[in-house]
């Protein structure tokens, strides 16, 4: 019993009257549900969401399986419908490529700065060290002294 609670369960969110009765079909549709992010949740797919949107979606995907369109044409459907943004894995194309390519970008901006900073502090003049003048050796003098 332990065990079993480390366990994921399969799909808990999808509903028994949602189960096609071909179990080909079924398997598709939870791989592809598994890809599919809930409107509601965010970062929930369909497949583990409670939600009312999520599981309209869930019905729309079995639905267009049902009606024999191939996988790509059943996701194309929904994205064509709700957008990229029901992709919980978006393409890298497009607009979204720069979206991808930001974040290494930045990184190595950073770098750049970073070892441009390191350089220029190296080949600054390093500062004459100055001693301390009469007068403030006088003052150490009179403060070690007490």
């Amino acid at each position: 019993m332990a065990v079993s609670a480390f366990v994921p369960s399969m799909a808990v969110a999808v509903e028994p009257d949602e189960v096609l009765e071909d179990p080909a079909l079924e398997g598709r549709a939870r791989e592809l549900s598994k890809d599919l992010r809930c409107l509601v949740c965010r970062n929930e797919s369909i497949d583990e969401s409670n939600a009312e949107l999520a599981r309209d979606l869930r019905v729309l995907l079995r639905e267009r399986l049902v009606a024999g369109d191939s996988d790509r044409e059943a996701m194309d459907f929904i994205v064509d419908r709700y957008g990229e943004y029901v992709l919980l894995r978006p393409t890298a194309s497009g607009a979204n490529w720069l979206l991808w390519a930001a974040g290494p970008l930045m990184l190595l901006a950073a770098l750049l700065i970073a070892a441009l900073y390191v350089r220029g502090r190296a080949r600054a003049p390093k500062g004459a060290e100055q001693g301390l003048s009469a007068e403030e050796q006088d003052r150490l003098r009179k403060i070690l002294e007490d």
